[in-house]
């Protein structure tokens, strides 16, 4: 519906010229149209899913919808929990409430009280008694019917998006109440919420690239934190036995449909556990937010025109595979037989890119990357990992020497990494020697001397998770990118 008095030919311009009209009429009218407190009693949402008729409500939102009718009208009311539709009257208000009413457009903000009734076709409704202005909007919505189409608007102007698609201010609500019962999944199971330092000296616990900054104060480099795993181990180490965060990480590399240099993860470490029970632990938790959000296990992802491009089947219980096996299915069997040198010539057959820098270790992981993880849907914990990756898991017991693996798994799901779990090492001279030997490659850890000295404290065995959250919330709303499930992601600079 459009703006009222507004023409479907009006230029932006000319539809707020309109609206500075009427905001200086609100103001002739002696109405304040940028109101202040104002008390409710319910929402637009919450009134509707728990409707009766007959009630006396008082309720605030945007107008979304309006069908004038002369000397009543039909609105729609809301926010981004949900709508209702109330209904004016000019004889059922004063003087002042239906001319400020006549002033109003899409997107201003009011607050009605009245009484609620059901219309003739099932609808639940208000019937206004009185109406206060609360934000006159002096820009129009987007229209009503295509919403934001434009993505790079749809990212840069989040507002607009949320308050012209329902669809997407689901997602953010789903997203928020996800989080929630994340927390309370992990709190009944005993684990405790702490917060660490997003500030760090020596950007550990993962190889990434960080942001690098300077305090002035204390005259040092700082980085912000690529990871909060080393400082989540030193609470290990201090006493506490199960903990998590749920933090913000920041990571200086490339942007993609499934990488936001800002990102949040979930870290959460149980002493006397082992990757086994965390991996348990992870299928248990992702089915249950599936299973209170989502309606079931199977996650239904659609195209643009809302045609089902794919269902995952989150059914328990989740396949668990042998990193070098899978390989070995797309690689062939022979493919941790042959040299360095060919293991890079397999590569150019089987169409994987590589370059000069990598080491043979990282070779493998590419193959891994592009021929198995992104075309694997359903879960799938794959497990016991080249060591080299990861030098901060336990080493699997009694493997053969120079090819040992990690006690670890990495949960795929929906052709990417959802989330890496470990047996914790927790030998320092172990961890030491492992930091220091690291073969060089494109990635590598930093090495956190004080950590290493921690862990000669005594940190007990613990099995440690990591939960890309972002990744997590794009699989189970079938969101086909990053920037659909980050309220504000971060995007070039215009000029």
């Amino acid at each position: 519906m459009s703006d009222q008095n507004d023409t479907p030919q009006s230029t932006e311009a000319e539809l707020i010229t309109i609206r500075r009209d009427k905001l200086a009429k609100l103001r002739e009218l002696g109405i304040d149209p940028f109101g202040g407190k104002f008390e409710t009693t319910t929402t637009p949402g919450a009134l509707k899913a728990d409707f009766a008729d007959e009630k006396p409500v008082t309720i605030a939102g945007r107008l979304t919808a309006i069908r004038d009718m002369g000397k009543s009208v039909f609105a729609t009311l809301g926010d981004v929990e949900g709508r209702i539709q109330i209904y004016l009257n000019q004889k059922g208000v004063s003087e002042t409430d239906w001319a400020a009413y006549k002033l109003l457009d899409l997107g201003d903000w009011i607050g009605v009280e009245g009484e609620t009734f059901t219309t003739g076709k099932g609808e639940p409704s208000v019937k206004v008694e009185k109406l206060t202005v609360l934000s006159k909007s002096l820009r129009p919505m987007p229209d009503k019917w295509h919403g934001v189409a434009d993505r790079e608007i749809k990212y840069r102007k989040r507002h607009l998006d949320l308050m012209s698609n329902e669809d997407s201010a689901k997602v953010f609500l789903t997203r928020s109440q996800m989080i929630a019962e994340i927390r309370s999944f992990l709190h009944t199971r005993g684990y405790l919420e702490v917060e660490t330092p997003m500030l760090q000296s020596v950007a550990g616990g993962a190889a990434a690239r960080p942001f690098e900054t300077y305090h002035n104060a204390l005259g040092m480099d700082l980085t912000l934190r690529i990871a909060p795993e080393l400082f989540l181990k030193r609470l290990l180490v201090g006493g506490f036995t199960k903990v998590f965060e749920l933090n913000r990480n920041f990571r200086n590399e490339g942007i993609s449909r499934r990488h936001n240099p800002e990102f949040t993860m979930l870290e959460a470490y149980e002493a006397f556990a082992d990757f086994e029970t965390m991996a348990n632990m992870v299928e248990e938790m992702t089915c249950h937010l599936a299973e209170k959000f989502c309606g079931g296990l199977e996650i239904e992802h659609k195209d643009e025109e809302g045609n089902v491009i794919r269902t995952i089947n989150l059914q328990r219980p989740w396949k668990r595979a042998n990193y070098h096996d899978l390989i070995k299915e797309v690689a062939g069997d022979d493919f941790f037989d042959i040299t360095p040198e060919a293991r890079r010539a397999k590569c150019d057959e089987l169409g994987v890119q590589i370059s000069d820098g990598m080491e043979d270790y990282e070779v493998v992981q590419q193959v891994f990357e592009k021929k198995v993880e992104e075309h694997t849907f359903d879960p799938c914990f794959v497990t016991r990992v080249a060591s080299e990756l990861i030098p901060l898991a336990k080493v699997t017991p009694g493997g053969e020497k120079g090819k040992e693996t990690v006690e670890v798994y990495e949960l795929i799901i929906n052709g990417q990494e959802i989330s890496p779990g470990y047996s914790e090492l927790n030998d320092p001279d172990v961890q030491r020697q492992r930091l220091e030997h690291q073969a060089g490659g494109e990635e590598e850890q930093k090495i956190d001397h004080d950590f290493i000295e921690t862990l000669e404290n005594g940190m007990p065995p613990a099995g440690g998770i990591g939960i890309g959250i972002d990744r997590l919330i794009m699989m189970l709303t079938g969101a086909p990118t990053i920037r659909d499930v980050v309220l504000f992601p971060l995007l070039k600079k215009k000029d």
